[in-house]
């Protein structure tokens, strides 16, 4: 048999390192679900998600609300539902109007006005009647958790309830939530990296109230969303349960370890996968086709430098196209797309790749000469399967592990005719990205970044909505995530345009479906 070369050799170790990376992502996740009952209803057009410990004894067993913050879910918040499960209390986790499961729309895009507040109000009152209405649940021992809006939230909630055994309040956004004369029981949560107004919030609060009726804990080394899977918050957590039950613990990355390996097995397997789809193409030379007027190349011919003239004049125009970008957005009236924060991020990344494409004829004149790369998936037939199958592919990578560890990433109501308009303003961003490049992977993957930073310089000037920046960071992992498949693409003989499209997949699906429906 005659011994494989390294090209095959590398290919099956990518091909076992990511099936191996997905089999042990799935049993970490089946083990996080080992020994817990889960129920999903909705009620009042409320999803609603119960965890508890499967059998115990029939005794009555504390309840907690646990309520998410903007952006968030009910399925971000499961490793505390966990946790209290394994620590013998009910937990009920909620998505509010607007996110997650709930295609309600949340008034106000993100603005906490007497609107939404008054919307979050009744979801959760929704949550706290059915917790208090299920079987082997002690209506008298309910506590409520909440995350920064939900934090919020559940505070004033708690204000108009006494009856309620605690509260406690993740990365509480404003102490005035919390009067300072209230006499309820509140436990502060704050991570020790979050931006200083968290921090300020958690400290003004935690000093009102009868002595020793506010504690405040900071988990370490965490920030707004990571505080979530701290061990110092969920040990708040089920300090705060009346009784002090006993239980395990915390494990609240087990979950989240579980989804990770998934996420790294799916993206790793992409490298075989192209490989077995696309034939590697005779001739190295890449780039998308020359423009209309432009002389046709012969094959294997030299390419010319994207940007004659002078070399870095693409950098020039990209940084130009994305500020452009960045201040056309500014006036325009995204909040119509009822879509928070991920409308404006849409229009941004339209306005910005349309520059870019319109740019590319001054990049290159019609004269210069470029070699068409031959494609793998040449004929028009095998092209579109190609394509359908990466395509899906990259829909499954990318929804599967955030499904099932990280936050809910099912369209739902609104969202899916979001999704193909936020796709196709993806889709320009990166064929622009692509042609003012002219496929060359570190110029294209440092378009991705020029449009990340310029993206957080005008969340931080006011150009964009602030809540951008929180996103900022899982908007730029998964640029990188579309540039480094992007160039397996390019490496396989891909047509130009394929990795610009399955690249958008991997942009649109996070945003369209877990950014808030307002």
């Amino acid at each position: 048999m005659p011994d494989p070369g390294p090209a095959p050799r590398r290919l099956l170790a990518f091909g076992a390192v990511a099936l191996l990376a997905v089999v042990l992502g799935a049993l970490l996740l089946v083990r996080a679900d080992a020994g817990l009952d889960t129920r999903r209803a909705t009620v009042a057009g409320v999803p609603l998600t119960e965890v508890r410990a499967a059998g115990g004894d029939d005794g009555l067993r504390p309840g907690v609300v646990i309520a998410h913050g903007f952006a968030g879910s009910a399925r971000l918040m499961r490793p505390l539902a966990d946790t209290v499960a394994r620590h013998g209390g009910v937990a009920v986790l909620l998505d509010f109007a607007g996110h997650g499961a709930n295609p309600s729309r949340l008034p106000g895009a993100g603005r906490d006005d007497a609107r939404a507040r008054a919307v979050l109000r009744h979801d959760l009152d929704v949550a706290v009647a059915w917790l208090r209405s299920r079987p082997g649940v002690d209506p008298d021992r309910v506590v409520l958790v909440g995350h920064s809006m939900g934090a919020g939230a559940v505070t004033r909630y708690a204000v108009d309830h006494p009856e309620l055994a605690r509260t406690v309040a993740i990365s509480l956004p404003d102490a005035g939530d919390v009067p300072a004369q209230w006499s309820g029981g509140l436990t502060l949560v704050v991570g020790g990296l979050e931006f200083p107004d968290f921090r300020r919030a958690a400290d003004e609060a935690a000093r009102g109230g009868p002595p020793g009726s506010r504690q405040l804990v900071v988990a370490p080394g965490t920030e707004h969303i990571s505080v979530l899977f701290a061990p110092r918050t969920h040990a708040a957590v089920v300090a705060a349960i009346p009784g002090r039950p006993s239980g395990p613990s915390p494990a609240p990355p087990a979950r989240l370890a579980g989804a990770g390996l998934l996420l790294l097995g799916l993206g790793l397997g992409f490298v075989p996968l192209a490989a077995v789809l696309l034939r590697r193409p005779p001739s190295p030379v890449a780039g998308p086709p020359a423009p209309a007027g432009a002389a046709h190349p012969r094959p294997g011919s030299a390419r010319a430098a994207p940007g004659t003239g002078w070399p870095g004049r693409w950098l020039v125009v990209t940084v130009a196209a994305a500020g452009l970008g960045a201040a056309l957005a500014a006036p325009l009236p995204t909040t119509r797309l009822p879509l928070a924060v991920g409308g404006h991020v849409a229009v941004f990344l339209l306005l910005t790749g349309g520059l870019l494409v319109a740019a590319r004829r001054w990049l290159r004149p019609p004269a210069t000469r470029v070699a068409v790369r031959p494609s793998a998936a040449a004929g028009p037939a095998r092209a579109v399967r190609v394509a359908a199958a990466l395509v899906g592919y990259a829909v499954l990578a990318v929804a599967l592990p955030l499904h099932l560890g990280f936050t809910s990433a099912t369209p739902v109501g609104s969202r899916w005719w979001l999704l193909p308009l936020v796709l196709l303003c993806c889709l320009v961003f990166l064929l622009g990205a692509e042609l003012v490049t002219d496929g060359r992977g570190g110029r294209y993957a440092a378009v991705g970044g020029i449009g990340v930073v310029v993206l957080a310089a005008a969340a931080v000037t006011g150009l964009a909505p602030g809540f951008v920046l929180l996103v900022v960071p899982l908007f730029a992992a998964l640029v990188a995530w579309q540039a480094a498949w992007a160039g397996v693409l390019r490496r396989r003989g891909a047509p130009w345009w394929l990795p610009a499209l399955v690249g958008a997949v991997l942009l649109a699906w996070p945003i369209a479906t877990t950014l808030p429906l307002a």
